[in-house]
């Protein structure tokens, strides 16, 4: 059942929590259920192939608008399509979060009724060497990765490498590569690229991974992309009658320069809830874990209404920081 926006109805009284997955309707409706970062030398693509996805222009900042290269982690959550009629290579759409659960079909001449099958949430990580510390950061969250190499270069970059490095440590196996700028070059060199490309990954945790040739700035090959986190992607387990637990990845400070004691405001948190769900109104409590990157929220009072739309969060004072 739908709303008038489209999305799948949710009634906090009757949902029962513990029948919930990742692919529930009351659930990838709203909330993207995938983290996939995208990993790679800067310049290379990250933002653009996110973009082509989503419709989100992850790079916001001034400082990032003025260089053009990402600088503090992105985010930008996508739903992704498939076509019944469609042909096999065009059979998966994308667009962005606010779009409805179940779209026409925007191929010219194809008029079918599209089904939801994925909720995502991209990470675009910062490609320069200085930013590896906030690319690390992201790749806490990730279930999955992009790894983006632009065909008008050699393989590989020194990033390309140290993206690689960093999300095998940290024990991710589903990357799906991205051979990208491929209206830049002739076929005699994405070819040769090509070699390079399974010539750099082999007995990494990529070795076997698939390389899909695209142009990111041209959206071609975006359906196949959409395809592969369909289909190789394995959707991960979600427990969502555990206590909620937030990983903070990124925070911002709120408060503007010379700002007096009495009006500090604190900061923004940023991250992404793995486990657990949060409802709207409820009172909760915040506690830190090891070294700031965990938190975990107690929820001390389901349903309690405030006066704005966001929970209404306890200080806890006696809080120590490891």
């Amino acid at each position: 059942m739908e709303d008038s926006s489209g999305l799948a109805k949710q009634d906090l009284a009757t949902l029962d929590v513990s029948s919930l997955t990742p692919l529930s309707p009351q659930v990838i409706s709203r909330q993207a259920t995938i983290n996939i970062g995208t990993i790679g030398h800067v310049a290379h693509g990250k933002s653009t192939v996110v973009r082509a996805i989503s419709g989100v222009q992850p790079v916001r900042f001034k400082q990032e608008l003025e260089r053009n290269i990402t600088i503090k982690l992105g985010y930008a959550n996508a739903k992704i399509y498939k076509c019944p009629e469609c042909p096999p290579m065009f059979k998966y759409k994308s667009g962005g979060s606010a779009h409805p659960d179940s779209p026409t079909c925007p191929s010219y001449g194809c008029e079918a009724t599209l089904e939801l099958v994925r909720h995502v949430s991209f990470i675009d990580c910062p490609g320069h060497d200085i930013l590896m510390a906030t690319m690390l950061n992201g790749a806490a969250v990730m279930d999955a990765a992009l790894l983006l190499i632009a065909g008008n270069e050699s393989c590989p970059q020194p990033q390309t490498a140290e993206h690689l490095a960093a999300v095998e440590i940290m024990k991710l196996n589903h990357i799906i590569i991205l051979q990208n700028k491929i209206d830049l070059v002739k076929k005699a060199a994405a070819v040769e690229q090509h070699r390079q490309i399974k010539e750099f990954v082999k007995g990494t945790c990529a070795e076997n991974s698939p390389i899909v040739p695209i142009s990111a700035q041209l959206k071609y090959n975006i359906e196949v992309v959409c395809e592969y986190i369909t289909t190789m992607i394995p959707v991960p387990k979600r427990l969502f009658d555990a206590s909620p637990r937030l990983t903070v990845i990124r925070s911002f400070d709120v408060n503007k320069p010379g700002c007096e004691i009495d009006e500090l405001q604190g900061g923004v948190a940023g991250g992404s809830i793995l486990i657990g769900v949060i409802k709207k109104g409820q009172v909760c409590m915040m506690r830190l874990l090891a070294r700031g990157i965990l938190c975990v929220l107690l929820f001390l009072a389901p349903h309690t209404t405030t006066s704005s739309s966001h929970a209404h969060c306890i200080p806890h004072h006696t809080l120590h920081c490891c």
